[in-house]
């Protein structure tokens, strides 16, 4: 009885303590989402401390937990930091995940890979699309503008969509491509851009792109050996993630003209001919009675619109993202358009247990262009403003038109063309059409986990039509009689073919305390272009010229890696790339560049680790070896011969023969070899709140590919590739990051990168003659003349011009020039070489400062030593006013401060070499974002902002950063004001 008693008491007393727990446990709701990108997260744990009751959270960042009351809740996520929470008397609790700097390490992608950033021994730069310049909706390299050090991107024009000149580390080469190469989600693609297409990034949506990754030294390039010469930037798009999102975005930009070249008006025009040809009849009566300003008529107040619309997320467990955007902008030089559609699909499947790893990318565009006739904006700089633009003629359309024998009689050709005629009278049009698209398996071999097979499939695919027609009855084309208008139709279709195939073992040795990763593999590449083109009169009187084209090369490729990590502080990595070119002859074809890297994480040592002020340090050293095979002709080491146009054949009896002229050949070239040697520090100071870089390089090119002149006399054509020589650069580079302030409602942060670069040419081995150059850089407003020059112990594409006399004022003397070589005659042997198009030194700032929902940002850069050849002002003398034929050209007022008015040679004096440093606001931007609307699951942000907003100059044209130094009435950077929606869900 006593024993049955006991039991009913235990009994009565483990219900009143299951009774009791019930009384005090409970079901916490909540939210979980990351402070980054403001967005929920699925998958996340969540645990109740010190047992194994846990869940998960749902798609939508949701969970339900069932926990006592005096519970404590522990919250975590990969990448994320873990985050404890005491349940009290709560029931919903919200919890935001921070990024865990020491977990989540920043992942860079490299060639044929990926590495952790703390772990990269090359010099290897990445921007993401948090940091990229905002508002740009045409041209993705401006995004990247003044971000990092050792990059600079120069805009070719203001027109909508052009294309940039990218240079890293300075020019590598002289005429081969100093462009660097870009590889777009695994698939490098070609430099050469299709005749109709003004850029050859114009496939990507810059909406698309979510980082650019900058391989800069020898040590990170080397492992695409052949094409990577001038550097790599690697552009990764967007993926889909576990969660559903859409997201949409509207820019609407206004386009105008911040500055016109300063020109004569006609009142001034008239004033200037009557003191300068008053005893001329001939010149003054040629005068109009109209005031035209001829840019007013060419340039408008231009409008763009961009749409971009994305859906991402997960869909029978397969991560995909879809794109599509539209862009229709207008030129603020008349009849100019830009559009583009672009569409883009990823895909990113897992096979056989998550061993088989696919990405699949394809993207598509499809570019309408309108170019307009861009001489336009030459002959409005150049055309008498005291004529009107229509004057009433029947024979040239009614357009005001230089014409002897009255407004009806012939035109006089060489006379600047009336520039409203030449854009309502031009059709210069093309439609692109580009597909790029790859796909990589990524696959863990079942009998060895750590071995991986690597395999990617990639096209490149673009088709060009288009013409440059324009109407008869216009003074500027003569095809083949004069006036006879013409009829310019083009096609071009352009063909990249890719497949590499590599092996990657990575495994940690922890009896050595070691990792090593190995990888080796194979690359073939098929170039492909092929085209043509004709020229004739709107008439059909005959053809003047017919141009049909087809050439291919191949690349063949065997490259490998070794990374070997000891301690997690010691790295070296070793690359070897063997390549080969179907350019150059058996004897030559093959190239073998070899690099090696050190890295050694000094912060990781024991006596730095109790510093509080040293967050990280880390030494680099780095040597490598790239090769250059990028020219402008697929068979240089072959014979072969150009069939002469229409007016080039010879007359037997009354038949005429086209002939065949020997192009230039050297059965002899060879690789160009670029050797660079790179020391950089990597450091982090007080927490990581102030990040940089150090960089210390050398690069030089031996070998140099260039087109050289042949020798007078004989049966070649004019030009040949040949190796010629060797050039340096060596420079500094300095990058910055701070995070000044980092609190829940303000974050503000400051870039700063600083670059110092010295170009020279070391060697032109042809021949010994200290002399010897080649000349390029053609003088516009001439039919001859160059003023640049590649010559040994100075930069490349330096001027090469008479030094001018000055009187005691500091005004220019006329035609009065230093003989430098002390023989009395002033002539071609006194031009000397003096200054140069490339800066010595580029900087940029940039900040992001967010205050809640406000967000402000601005960037800009700065460029120091850079020199540009003003042409404008060389080609604005009194000496052009009248000419004997019996027409008149207006002048920039920069005419006034030299009064020159007969010499001939003027245009070839460094007077006309101006500094072109400057400073320039690139792009301020302000916005505001709402946030979880509509369920909390919306964010829409507003924005506004200017681009181009300033710059600071004493260069006296139209824009101081002109690519390869040469100002030529080029089309000129616009000043944009944009507002913008973006809207997430």
């Amino acid at each position: 009885m006593m024993k049955l008693y006991s039991i009913a008491r235990c009994l009565a007393l483990l219900c009143f303590v299951a009774t009791t727990a019930m009384a005090q446990s409970r079901t916490v709701t909540g939210k979980v989402k990351s402070s980054d990108d403001d967005n929920y997260l699925p998958g996340v744990n969540v645990l109740e401390k010190g047992t194994t009751n846990g869940t998960v959270t749902d798609a939508q960042g949701n969970y339900s937990i069932l926990v006592k009351d005096n519970a404590t809740l522990v919250f975590s996520f990969v990448g994320y930091g873990p985050q404890e929470v005491q349940v009290g008397n709560q029931s919903d609790i919200a919890v935001v995940l921070l990024p865990d700097i020491s977990t989540l390490e920043e992942v860079v992608v490299i060639g044929y890979g990926v590495v952790k950033k703390t772990d990269a021994s090359g010099s290897v730069a990445t921007v993401s699309s948090e940091s990229f310049n905002k508002g740009v909706v045409n041209s993705p390299q401006e995004l990247l503008m003044g971000k990092t050090a050792g990059v600079s991107i120069t805009t070719n024009s203001g027109a909508p969509g052009n294309a940039s000149t990218i240079r890293i580390r300075g020019g590598a080469s002289l005429d081969a491509s100093n462009d660097p190469l870009i590889v777009i989600d695994g698939v490098p693609i070609t430099n050469n851009n299709l005749g109709g297409s003004p850029n050859i990034l114009a496939t990507l949506n810059p909406n698309d792109i979510e980082t650019f990754t900058v391989l800069k030294d020898a040590s990170a390039t080397a492992i695409y050996g052949s094409r990577a010469s001038n550097g790599v930037i690697i552009i990764t798009t967007k993926r889909g993630g576990k969660e559903f999102k859409i997201n949409y975005t509207v820019t609407g930009t206004a386009y105008t003209a911040p500055k016109k070249v300063d020109v004569l008006k006609g009142d001034e025009f008239r004033a200037l001919m009557n003191q300068q040809w008053s005893g001329t009849p001939a010149a003054l009566s040629l005068m109009g009675t109209a005031n035209t300003d001829w840019q007013k008529e060419i340039y408008r107040t231009a409008i763009g619109q961009d749409h971009s619309l994305n859906i991402s997320g997960t869909a029978k467990k397969i991560p995909y993202r879809v794109s599509v955007g539209y862009n229709n902008t207008d030129g603020i030089l008349k009849t100019y358009n830009f559009k583009r559609t672009t569409a883009s699909i990823g895909l990113d499947p897992t096979f056989l247990n998550n061993s088989l790893k696919v990405n699949i990318n394809v993207k598509g565009m499809l570019n309408d262009n309108n170019f307009a006739d861009q001489g336009a904006i030459g002959d409005a700089v150049a055309y008498d403003p005291t004529q009107p633009v229509y004057n009433g003629n029947k024979r040239w359309l009614g357009y005001t038109t230089w014409t002897t024998a009255g407004p009806e009689g012939p035109s006089i050709n060489l006379a600047p063309g009336n520039p409203v005629a030449r854009l309502n009278l031009t059709d210069n049009t093309s439609t692109v059409k580009r597909s790029i698209g790859n796909a990589k398996f990524d696959y863990e071999l079942p009998f060895l986990k750590d071995l991986h097979a690597n395999l990617n499939l990639a096209y490149d695919y673009s088709e060009t039509r288009g013409r440059n027609n324009v109407r008869d009855s216009t003074q500027w084309v003569y095809l083949p009689t004069t006036a006879g208008g013409r009829i310019n139709p083009y096609q071009a279709t352009s063909k990249n073919q890719l497949l590499d195939f590599y092996l990657n073992y990575s495994k940690e040795l922890k009896s050595i305390d070691s990792k090593i990763d190995v990888m080796g593999g194979y690359s073939w590449s098929h170039f492909y272009n092929a085209g043509s083109d004709s020229t004739m009169n709107q008439k059909s009187e005959g053809t003047t010229r017919v141009n049909v084209y087809e050439s291919e090369y191949y690349l063949l490729s065997f490259f490998g890696r070794l990374n070997y990590t000891f301690k997690g502080k010691y790295i070296l990595t070793g690359t070897l790339r063997d390549d080969a070119t179907s350019r150059f002859a058996p004897s030559n074809r093959w190239g073998l560049f070899p690099a090696v890297a050190f890295a050694w994480k000094i912060s990781d040592e024991t006596f730095l680790s109790e510093s509080k002020t040293l967050s990280s340090l880390k030494l680099r050293l780095g040597y490598g070896v790239t090769g250059q095979q990028d020219i402008g002709a697929d068979y240089p080491y072959i014979a072969t011969y150009t069939r002469s146009d229409i007016a080039a054949r010879y007359r037997f009896g009354n038949t005429l023969y086209n002939t065949l002229r020997p192009d230039g050949y050297d059965a002899n070239i060879k690789w160009e070899q670029t050797t660079t040697v790179n020391a950089g520090l990597d450091f982090g100071l007080f927490q990581n709140r102030i990040t940089g870089s150090l960089d210390v390089y050398e690069k030089e090119s031996k070998d140099l590919l260039a087109k050289i002149p042949i020798a007078v006399g004989t049966n070649f054509t004019s030009t040949l590739y040949t190796n010629v020589g060797t050039m340096k650069n060596r420079g500094v580079e300095l990058n910055l990051s701070a995070d000044v302030i980092s609190t829940d409602d303000v974050q503000w942060t400051v870039g700063y990168n600083v670059t110092y670069n010295k170009n020279e040419i070391t060697k032109l081995n042809l021949t010994d003659n200290p002399d010897f150059n080649i000349p390029l850089g053609n003088v516009g407003g001439t039919t001859s003349g160059t003023i640049q020059v590649q010559k040994v112990g100075y930069s490349r594409q330096s001027y090469f011009v008479y030094q001018q006399i000055y009187d005691t004022n500091g005004k220019p003397v006329e035609d009065a020039y230093v003989d430098r070589n002390n023989d009395g005659v002033i002539n071609t042997s006194d031009l000397y070489v003096y200054q140069k198009p490339d800066a010595t030194v580029y900087m940029g700032i940039n900040s992001r400062l967010n205050v809640k929902n406000w967000d402000f940002s601005f960037s800009g850069r700065a460029s120091f030593g850079n020199y540009v050849y003003n042409n404008v002002a060389a080609n604005s003398t009194y000496r052009t006013l009248y000419n004997s034929m019996q027409f008149l050209s207006n002048v920039s007022k920069l005419a006034n401060d030299t009064q020159f008015t007969t010499a001939q040679n003027t245009r070839f004096s460094d007077y006309y070499i101006e500094n072109a440093s400057f400073f320039r606001m690139d792009n301020i931007n302000l916005g505001y974002t709402f946030r979880e609307l509509y369920r909390e699951k919306l964010n829409v942000r507003i924005g506004a902002g200017v681009q181009n907003v300033f710059v600071i100059t004493k260069y006296k044209g139209l824009d101081p950063e002109v690519s390869g130094g040469l100002d030529n009435n080029f089309f000129p950077r616009t000043r944009t004001f944009f507002l913008s929606l973006n809207a997430t869900f």
